[in-house]
């Protein structure tokens, strides 16, 4: 059982220096040489546009004078009370 274990850790060790190896060889291909910095991106000089709520005005009046009902005539109920 021991030597199984040992056996296993070794073809792990293994496999682990291998990958370090493969890595160090290909960062030793850059020869340090430091990349520059991306150019940053534009922003929009456009405002984004505000589709609204999807309510056209005749629905936003039946909304109203349903909502409205009873209560005083002030504030967004300004008007739409019976």
């Amino acid at each position: 059982m021991a030597a199984a274990l040992a056996a296993l850790l070794a073809l792990v060790g293994g496999q682990h220096a291998a990958a370090t190896a493969s890595t160090t060889t290909a960062t030793a291909s850059d020869n340090g040489a430091i990349k520059p910095p991306a150019p940053k991106k534009k922003k929009s000089s456009k405002p984004k546009i505000y589709k609204g709520s999807g309510e056209t005005s005749a629905e936003r009046d039946r909304r109203l004078y349903r909502e409205c009902k009873g209560r005083p005539n002030a504030g967004a109920c300004e008007g739409y009370t019976r």
